[in-house]
């Protein structure tokens, strides 16, 4: 049995990766097209060229920890040498240089391209110690599930603080800051966001162990071919790409959804109490409800199994994803879209646990099936599945954007406008729902064909 100072150790570590993680999903497209003054269709190309990339390397980088051998382990040691690039990189992508469109074009990319290239470095390691923590399926998930209480956890302290900090480094304008004004402010945001993730990546380090001794990499291509042959890796892989998917074209158009749509400056009336209503609680208020989704994935995946929660909580974000479009916008209508995204982020935070404790159940399958895990490897096909996810959604909400009319900065948007804000917060991911219940049906893994397989590898041992 793992101790809990392990588990808040591994907790920690994505933490750190979903602080970041987060603010570039949810306030990096609107920094560039309204901070930093890029067009929309230069955002959205830049976007989808960086997190490609991004993508790509995963694999490079679960090869080459795969084949990592130090005192500390084979993961473990990655979260010390790049915490630090981690945290520079980020306060670099949200620096704002003073030059024309080309040049800030230029800058971006390269600033961009290396804060996904250390994140890749650091993320792919971290998300592979799950399989060397502990070799029990079950306490995989219960790993995972601290992972992921803490990542939303995480995610909610970076959103919830996210506009007022930039608001803070607005109003006085600490002598550090590269820049003046609203870059400014955001470079200052970045600055202690950065500062507390390098804090909780070395807290990680410290914390963990790995217990499990890796199985010995094939030879490079063999781990290639055999990934390739694993159908259900074919079915995570595309399951966690589309759960990214969704969750990534509601978090990219929500800052747009209010600034250009809801507005920023209203408030709801509970009855007993009343508050502003911006896109900083509205985000905020999803994480909290993802940590309660984690923490009820565990007794119902136990119950049902991980499978069958999968699919029954894709059904709920469909269906909720549908009701948020006929929201109105009066007091009743904010308190419905707040109870949807309740409703809606409670069934994120189940399935986010389960697609990696799959994910290691997968890597246990490979080694059944071929004798090797390449554990590493599998593990970065998630993390570069859910990059993929988020290229597409990122730049792809941009691109919607821009077809319908949206004009950054203006003080009021067309009906088309508003009209795609609306899709993208409801249809679409309604769509990208169905679409994840039909790969969990095909998805084989079920409770009982993983005991089938743990009980003849324990035969033959």
């Amino acid at each position: 049995m793992a101790k809990l100072t392990e588990k808040i150790g591994y907790g920690m570590g994505d933490m750190a990766s979903s602080m970041f993680w987060k603010i570039f999903s949810y306030y990096l497209p609107i920094f560039y097209s309204d901070i930093f003054n890029l067009s929309l269709t230069h955002t959205a190309t830049l976007m989808f060229v960086t997190r490609v990339w991004d993508a790509v390397s995963d694999p490079m980088m679960g090869a080459i920890s795969d084949r990592t051998n130090t005192r500390w382990g084979k993961y473990r040691p990655y979260l010390l040498w790049f915490s630090l690039p981690f945290a520079v990189s980020g306060v670099l992508l949200f620096t704002t240089p003073d030059c024309a469109e080309q040049g800030r074009l230029v800058y971006a990319y390269i600033t961009y391209i290396l804060m996904m290239t250390v994140y890749t470095c650091i993320n792919v390691p971290y998300a592979s110690m799950l399989g060397v923590i502990t070799s029990d399926s079950y306490e995989k998930t219960v790993f995972s599930s601290y992972r992921m209480f803490f990542a939303y956890g995480g995610s909610f302290i970076a959103l919830y603080s996210w506009e007022p900090l930039c608001k803070f480094f607005s109003d006085y304008k600490p002598f550090f800051l590269a820049v003046e004004g609203q870059a400014g402010a955001w470079q200052g945001a970045m600055i202690v966001i950065a500062t507390v993730c390098f804090l909780l990546f070395i807290g990680s380090f410290l914390l963990t162990r790995e217990h499990v001794k890796g199985v010995k990499g094939d030879k490079l291509m063999n781990d290639f071919r055999f990934l390739v042959r694993n159908f259900p890796w074919w079915m995570i892989t595309c399951t966690a790409l589309s759960t990214n998917l969704f969750n990534t074209v509601r978090g990219a158009t929500v800052a747009y959804y209010f600034k250009y749509y809801i507005g920023d400056s209203n408030i709801v009336d509970l009855g007993v109490v009343s508050f502003f209503f911006y896109a900083g609680v509205f985000l905020a208020i999803g994480e909290v409800s993802n940590m309660i989704g984690v923490a009820c994935a565990m007794p119902l995946s136990k119950r049902l199994g991980k499978k069958t929660t999968f699919i029954v909580s894709a059904v709920a974000m469909g269906v909720l994803s549908i009701a948020f479009f006929y929201m109105p916008l009066s007091n009743g209508g904010f308190i419905g879209i707040l109870l949807l995204q309740v409703l809606i982020s409670i069934f994120t935070g189940v399935v986010s646990p389960l697609v990696w404790s799959m994910y290691a159940d997968v890597a246990d399958y490979s080694y059944y099936k071929h004798g090797t895990a390449s554990t590493a490897l599998i593990f970065s096909s998630g993390s570069m599945a859910q990059k993929f996810g988020g290229a597409i959604a990122g730049s792809a909400v941009l691109l919607l954007f821009s077809f319908f009319g949206l004009q950054p900065n203006a003080a009021t948007q067309t009906p088309d406008a508003i009209f795609g804000m609306k899709l993208a917060m409801s249809y679409i991911p309604a769509f990208i729902a169905l679409l994840i219940i039909g790969l969990m049906v095909l998805y084989p893994l079920t409770t009982k064909r993983i005991a089938e397989f743990k009980s003849s590898d324990m035969e033959k041992q």
